[in-house]
């Protein structure tokens, strides 16, 4: 018991960690206009969340757009001139009749900012 305790342990801190990448990831491709974060070479909000649900979906989780807020234009630690990407997840243990700290899902976040670079 105590063995499956640390591997969900672990695939919940993985998922974190996980979201933290996706987030960072997402905002360096709105800030900096990346092609899966354009269309036709300006920022588009609906690409940008494509982009961020596909990276988060090729490492195991799925995020609906609900899970995906995305700004091109927004103040972080107060200075201007940022995009910023946070995403949420709610973690589904396999176990849950046994590990019931984690039975209803504990609800993961990550938040990244990056300068804007495009023009």
């Amino acid at each position: 018991m105590v063995l499956m305790g640390t591997f969900e342990f672990g695939r919940m801190y993985w998922a974190q960690h996980v979201l933290n990448e996706i987030a960072a990831a997402g905002a360096r491709c709105v800030g900096v206009l990346q092609s899966g974060c354009t269309q036709n070479g300006a920022y588009n909000a609906a690409s940008a969340i494509s982009y961020i649900s596909d990276r988060a979906a090729a490492d195991g989780i799925v995020l609906s757009t609900a899970n995906i807020t995305v700004s091109n234009n927004t103040t972080c630690s107060g200075l201007s001139g940022f995009s910023s990407v946070q995403v949420s997840y709610t973690f589904a243990t396999v176990l849950p009749a046994f590990l019931t700290s984690l039975a209803n899902g504990p609800d993961l976040s990550a938040k990244a900012c990056f300068p804007n670079q495009g023009a």
